[in-house]
């Protein structure tokens, strides 16, 4: 398995990224539920069985039972623990802030095969409502089960005594990777996860520099200090023996409807910290990886694909770069957050591309 740059990966598949139209969905993908417009029949081999109302899977070798979309009642089950998973399972273990987020509770109901985000009922509580690029890659845009346990929390800095938050009860990254280390970090018997068959991922910094580019002060010292502490928490996860890790960069959102209206002064000077944060970032995770045997980095360029996205958006199914709300056509679901169908073409920029045919 080989670390993939920012660049290189990327090259592959932007020029013909477009949304996958499958006739059937594969095993483990979803094939049901409320909301669901996806194929709702299984590969060969597999069975479309309704997990919940909000979600039905294609299980191997499962009893017929047709999925319901018709409900919209949600679980009511707040049980923390789950059945040990069928052994090669693998688990995701995600970490970020609005632009991640699902909302899941590491106290609430946990992942399982027939629930793979946990809590709250799929596809969570996204910043706009609908899937997110974790929701995504869970639930289409991999190569077996994946449980995922996504931490994320919308506002999130990497420290609030660093950039604080919008409001003082986010949980910053710091706070995120202590939850983990509360409780999944110790292997459970309800997530008995392993070096080899987990993924830990990063994506923050969109609201350290948002919350902090205009301040006084030399900026591209400032982004030393927060890359110092992220990845002084990266090597926390790393002694607990995480070992594959995917980071993904800042985004262009010096492009998002809600700079565009603070005016190109501003939109230039958050571009630039943007820019230079990206670049340090792929130094500290090229670093990490020396200074750390076993270890495997993947780089998702979400700047990059937002960019390339961006600056053709017909080519992408998208009216323009700057309309926001509601719409299959729409890039951004309001002024600061991708919608939905923008974060389909993540999903599949990690899934299929970053991550492709990786066995962890």
């Amino acid at each position: 398995m080989q670390r993939l740059s920012v660049i290189s990966k990327l090259s592959l598949a932007l020029a013909a990224l477009v949304p996958l139209a499958i006739a059937q969905s594969p095993i483990y993908g979803q094939c049901g539920g409320v909301s669901w417009t996806g194929s709702t029949t299984c590969v060969a081999g597999s069975t479309c069985v309704k997990q919940n109302d909000y979600y039905s899977q294609c299980i191997p070798g499962a009893s017929t039972s047709a999925p319901s979309s018709s409900s919209t009642s949600a679980p009511t089950s707040t049980s923390t623990s789950a059945p040990a998973p069928p052994a090669g399972v693998k688990y995701w273990f995600s970490f970020g802030d609005s632009y991640t987020q699902t909302g899941f509770d590491p106290t609430s109901t946990l992942p399982s095969a027939g629930n793979l985000l946990g809590n709250p009922p799929y596809p969570g509580w996204t910043a706009t409502g609908g899937e997110n690029w974790v929701d995504y890659v869970t639930s289409q845009y991999n190569k077996s089960l994946l449980l995922t346990y996504n931490y994320a929390y919308g506002g999130a800095t990497i420290d609030a005594n660093l950039v604080q938050p919008y409001e003082s009860t986010v949980l910053s990254l710091t706070d995120q990777v202590n939850q983990f280390l509360s409780g999944a970090a110790t292997k459970p018997a309800s997530t008995p996860w392993t070096s080899g068959n987990s993924l830990f991922s990063v994506w923050i910094g969109i609201n350290d520099i948002g919350n902090s580019y205009y301040l006084s002060g030399d900026r591209d010292a400032f982004s030393d200090t927060l890359l110092n502490a992220y990845f002084a928490l990266v090597q926390k996860l790393y002694n607990t023996g995480a070992r594959n890790f995917l980071f993904v960069n800042v985004p262009p959102i010096d492009r998002s409807p809600m700079m565009i209206a603070q005016g190109q002064s501003a939109q230039s000077a958050e571009s630039t910290v943007i820019n230079s944060f990206n670049t340090k970032l792929v130094a500290k995770v090229n670093a990490f990886k020396a200074a750390n045997s076993g270890v495997q980095t993947y780089i998702w360029d979400s700047h990059t694909q937002f960019g390339t996205i961006l600056d053709s958006p017909t080519t992408y199914g998208f009216r323009d770069a700057t309309t926001y709300g509601t719409g299959s056509d729409i890039f951004w679901g309001n002024n600061y957050h991708p919608s939905s169908y923008a974060h389909k073409y993540f999903g599949q920029q990690v899934g299929n591309v970053v991550l492709a045919n990786t066995v962890f």
